[in-house]
Order: C-alpha cells, then sequence, then structure tokens
C-alpha cells in the first residue's frame, strides 16, 4: 500500500470521492446545463463539479500521478505506472431527472493493476473501497467488511450502448431468456453503483457488454469485487479485458457459471465457448 504524506492511496481515493460525492448532493434537484457529448451523451454541470472537487483532492496529494477523468480527458505521461481513473458522476441521466442512483467512482492503475479504489454513494453517504486486499464499506466514519451473496437473485444488466458483441450477444435478450426468469430477478440502475453492490451482498451480479481496460465507469467495481471475493471474468468467462471483454461479475462461483452458460447460449453459432472461471 502506497502511502504518502501520511496517506494512504486508498484513503485519498476515499477522501477523493466523498468530496465528488458532496458536490453532487449539493447541487442535487437545481436546473443544471447540460453539454451535450458523443451518441446523445450529456454531462451536467455537476459532472463537471464533482470531477474539479475529486480532481482538487487527488492533484494536491499527488501532484505527479497522471489522471483519466470522464469529462476531463488523460493529463500526465500517456505512459505514467501511476494513473487514477475517476468518473465523478456515474448514472448522470438518473441525476438529471432527480432519480437518487448514482455513484462517484475513484480508482488507481499501477502498472497494469487496478487495486486501490472507492466508489461513493452520494445519497446513502455510504463509500465502497479497497486497498487491495480486503474490501470495506465506510458508515458515518465506521467501516465494515463486505461480504458478497448471492441469495437475492438479483442481477444488474447493463443496457446501455456500446454492445460490441451484437448480434452475438445482446444484454435486452439476456432479461427474456427462460433459464434467466427461472433463476434470476433482473435489475437496471444504470449506474456502476450496482457493481459496488456485488461486492456488498446487495446484488448477485451484474453484467455487462463492452471493453473495460482502464474504463473510468468500472474500474472501480471491479476492484471492489476481486477484493471482496468475487468471481470476475469477461463476458464468456476469459480473463478480463481479454478476447471479446465485457464483465460477469458474480457473488460465487455458481452464479457466475449460470449466467456465463445463459451468455454462451445466445451465441452458439459463434463457436464461443465458455472458459471455466478462475478458482
Amino acid at each position: 500500500m502506497s502511502i504518502t504524506n501520511g496517506e494512504s492511496d486508498a484513503q485519498l481515493a476515499v477522501t477523493a470521492a466523498q468530496a465528488g460525492a458532496a458536490m453532487v448532493r449539493e447541487l442535487y434537484g437545481r436546473r443544471l446545463d447540460r453539454f451535450a457529448k458523443s451518441g446523445g451523451d450529456f454531462a451536467t454541470a455537476a459532472d463537471l463539479a464533482a470531477e474539479r472537487a475529486v480532481l482538487d483532492v487527488l492533484r494536491a496529494a499527488r501532484p505527479r500521478d497522471a489522471v483519466t477523468a470522464e469529462e476531463s480527458g488523460r493529463t500526465g505521461a500517456a505512459d505514467a505506472d501511476r494513473r487514477w481513473l475517476v468518473d465523478p458522476l456515474c448514472g448522470t441521466l438518473n441525476y438529471a431527472v432527480e432519480t437518487m442512483l448514482v455513484g462517484v467512482n475513484v480508482a488507481l492503475r499501477v502498472g497494469g493493476k487496478v487495486s486501490t479504489a472507492a466508489t461513493a454513494d452520494p445519497f446513502s453517504g455510504e463509500v465502497f473501497w479497497t486497498d487491495g486486499e480486503r474490501a470495506r464499506v465506510r458508515r458515518d466514519g465506521a467501516d465494515a467488511e463486505l461480504t458478497p451473496m448471492a441469495g437475492s437473485a438479483l442481477v444488474d444488466v447493463n443496457l446501455d450502448p456500446p454492445f460490441p458483441n451484437a448480434p452475438g450477444f445482446r444484454a435486452a435478450r439476456l432479461l427474456t431468456d427462460p433459464g434467466f426468469t427461472e433463476r434470476f430477478r433482473p435489475r437496471v440502475i444504470s449506474s456502476t453503483l450496482a457493481v459496488a453492490w456485488v461486492a456488498a451482498g446487495r446484488r448477485a451480479a451484474y453484467v455487462t457488454d463492452g471493453h473495460l481496460a482502464d474504463s473510468v465507469h468500472f474500474a472501480a467495481g471491479i476492484a471492489l469485487c476481486r477484493a471482496a471475493g468475487c468471481t470476475v471474468t469477461g463476458l464468456y468467462g476469459e480473463p478480463l479485458h481479454t478476447g471479446a471483454g465485457g464483465l460477469i461479475a458474480a457473488a460465487d462461483a455458481r452464479t457466475h457459471a449460470a449466467l456465463l452458460e445463459l451468455v454462451t447460449n445466445q451465441c452458439p453459432a459463434t463457436g464461443q465457448q465458455p472458459v471455466p472461471a478462475p478458482r
């Protein structure tokens, strides 16, 4: 665990995420300017303000580190060994219509590994965080261990584009598969806060398509799930960030195996075969 100026990277991630969450709470419910992005996406003034708050914390404590942030892009050396990944408001559309399902994601990649991360829920006040060894949730200044559990049978499925594995795999089709509906109950909160909920035992699993390496949206949640002991692979069971990409993060191996079978059953014509999850 890296410690600089008396503060570990993990605690810095928590502090930065909390700073962003405070700004998200402060601006909630106001009429906010919107800034158009590609593909019909947009940012609000709250996204920009929360990102500035996060970056102010990180740059004050680690001025030499590189950063990739959702709104302001990449700063620092392109080949930097230490790079912070910042998503200041995951769930912008929810937030814009006053739906309190959003997260503030801060993660640190050192070399090729993301192990330090925090996801803050601005409205519950919780911060899910990891130092790469254990995963915890901070409530009212006290930390508790995260324990994944599959008993709820609730599975969040990301229905937002892009869908690079279509038409072989379509997330919406998963929701209508009889094998899915017999065992699981779908949830779609449209925020990667749900990935942290897998680590916390509030979801049985999370499934998404997409290429997620160095993703400001997913890096924190993936690190939390790994540290909590979840089964985490790419969409077809391969090691994360290889092959077809995507993500299946499950509370346990049994849940993961069931979802992997459902995913691979969608595309027999492609010859895509499931890869057994690492034990």
